[in-house]
């Protein structure tokens, strides 16, 4: 890689990460800690040093370093987490207050201070309300050592849970406000914000060939011996966002009007999956749970294979990444059909796997319907079924969506997203008189 004069490089500039969500199971409730994991890790893989701090396990170790000592796990609050052992958002206003209180000081004394003393600039980046007075609170710290000016504060919105607890016209004034899409950037506007849109990224690894015998095997044992059944998959929190209740109803039409469909599922834990599946049995589906214990690829297809016909497959089990990026290429079609969703993750997923995602049309700005993906513009059902028979009837277009589908996705690789960062990155510091080494 080329440097230029002036330019952020790993020799000149250090990343700090806040969120309370991490790499750690314990860390992991959705999207946002596969984000700082993934980001953490491509940072540091391109030789940043990147200290990620998050509420992480309190049975591993407070500090834990990896690729060759450059990105440092710091898992805050275990003090506190080791009496709320049910995750990372289980007793979480007591680590809410403890993160604001200590976080900052941390940061101050045993990142900042060694780093400008050794010349280096340290950009900091908070993720979603959790960290936002501590964000605010970092800014005063350094300010009142006189250091503020030498540091770059940016903040980042990745969904819109608990806006209101948010101090915006402080916020904004320390720190750069950012967020994952256009979509997200103008519903910010209703609080007064502007923020710069850095989106979401994948790693390279999920652009990696599938195992088609693994693939071709799992599609067989979808169609149930039937080459005209449809294979559906739909993966997320069972939360009325993800309409859900559209893809089940849309399953149903389908089933009913001729057009047998298999769809996989896997939900959480949120009380609204009783409601879906309730539902799903009342207008006629058949349901099969299928469970394991943390299966590999092939005891997924055995489990599934052993538990009998059915129109749904509710997978109530940890879903290994193989399986499920194997899942996405072997379906017909992907239903992250999302009714608000800031980026559309697990869509961009699909497509790096050469599957056909339908997609919402939100915050999905890579996403262009009949393109590169199945794009919903209303919460009818109707539009999926006639969009899946339309790919039924087309295979030539099936194909064409998928491989234009992961050439969408190579142009989001982690890499990719650094790269938009760092030019913004560098914007933004040319407006505080930094100047790079």
């Amino acid at each position: 890689m080329i440097e230029r004069d002036g330019a952020i490089s790993p020799d000149n500039t250090l990343f700090v990460l806040l969120c309370f969500e991490g790499p750690d199971i314990y860390s992991t409730a959705g999207g946002l800690g596969t984000r700082v994991t993934e980001l953490s890790e491509a940072l540091a893989t391109q030789g940043y040093t990147t200290h990620l701090i998050f509420i992480g396990d309190p049975g591993k170790p407070p500090i834990e370093t990896r690729i060759d000592g450059r990105l440092l796990l710091k898992r805050w609050s275990q003090w506190i987490s080791k009496y709320y052992l049910n995750g990372v958002y289980d007793g979480e206003e007591q680590k809410l207050y403890d993160f604001n209180e200590t976080v900052p000081y941390h940061i101050y004394d045993e990142i900042v201070r060694p780093a400008m003393a050794s010349g280096k600039t340290v950009v900091i980046m908070g993720e979603d309300w959790h960290t936002a007075e501590a964000m605010t609170r970092t800014s005063d710290l350094l300010n009142w050592y006189g250091v503020r000016q030498k540091a770059l504060m940016l903040w980042n919105l990745n969904s819109l849970m608990s806006l209101h607890r948010i101090n915006w016209g402080r916020l904004n004034y320390v720190t750069t406000i950012c967020t994952v899409s256009k979509y997200m950037k103008h519903r910010m506007w209703a609080y007064g914000v502007n923020p710069l849109v850095i989106p979401n990224g994948i790693p390279k690894r999920h652009l990696e060939p599938i195992n088609t015998d693994v693939s071709d095997r799992l599609r067989e044992i979808a169609r149930l011996g039937d080459p005209r059944r449809m294979f559906l998959f739909k993966i997320g929190r069972f939360d009325p966002d993800k309409r859900w209740m559209m893809a089940i109803e849309a399953v149903a039409r389908l089933k009913h009007s001729g057009h047998p469909v298999t769809l996989f599922v896997r939900g959480g834990i949120e009380p609204h999956g009783a409601d879906v599946l309730r539902h799903a049995y009342h207008i006629g589906l058949q349901i099969k749970d299928v469970v394991a214990q943390r299966p590999n690829v092939e005891q997924c297809l055995d489990a599934i294979a052993k538990a009998g016909p059915a129109d749904i497959y509710n997978l109530r089990f940890f879903l290994p990444e193989e399986f499920v990026r194997t899942t996405y290429h072997a379906a017909d079609a992907t239903l992250a059909n999302s009714g608000h969703e800031p980026f559309g993750l697990v869509a961009l997923e699909v497509m790096a796997a050469e599957g056909i995602a339908v997609t919402g049309s939100t915050g999905e700005d890579y996403a262009i319907s009949l393109e590169n993906a199945i794009v919903t513009e209303t919460d009818d059902p109707d539009e999926i079924v006639g969009y899946l028979i339309y790919l039924r009837r087309h295979p030539e277009e099936q194909e064409r969506i998928r491989k234009a589908g992961c050439q969408t996705a190579e142009q989001f690789l982690w890499d990719q997203v650094i790269g938009n960062l760092v030019s913004k990155l560098e914007f933004l510091a040319r407006k505080q008189d930094i100047v790079f080494a």
